[in-house]
């Protein structure tokens, strides 16, 4: 009987394709990238809110102005500027909408008469609505 010659192509020493640890290191890397991106992604979110809360109190402070050039008094409150308050000739509002008393973290606005250094103050206390604070956590006054 004559035996035939088995033709075996010969093993490779090592198998192809990526090792358990490799896939590992791979996703852990990809998920550190993508912490990294959405934290700086949704940190530029509060870095906009605080922009935003500067133009609201500016824009809060002309609207104030305007009440006051045409009453000849200041508001007593800025749901002056919605709504007539009893006993104020001239008033020709509304000068602002209700929603335009409210910072971009919805916490009202803090109207003071007199203010500080001025005969009002227009403040948002931030993203932790306290008083104080740093960074995005920090008061925005009118000035």
């Amino acid at each position: 009987m004559h035996k035939r010659p088995l033709n075996r192509s010969p093993r490779p020493s090592a198998q192809g394709g990526f090792s358990l640890i490799e896939i590992i290191v791979v996703v852990v890397l990809m998920g550190g990238i993508v912490a990294f991106a959405a934290s700086r992604i949704l940190g530029g979110g509060d870095r906009a809110k605080v922009n935003l809360a500067r133009a609201q109190v500016q824009t809060l402070a002309e609207k104030v102005s305007q009440f006051e050039m045409d009453t000849g008094t200041l508001p007593g409150a800025l749901s002056d500027l919605v709504n007539a308050p009893g006993g104020a000739a001239g008033w020709l509002g509304p000068y602002a909408k209700a929603a335009d008393l409210n910072d971009p973290w919805n916490t009202p606005f803090e109207y003071r008469v007199p203010g500080d250094a001025g005969p009002y103050d227009i403040v948002s206390y931030g993203a932790d609505r306290k008083p104080g604070g740093e960074s995005v956590n920090a008061d925005i006054r009118y000035e």
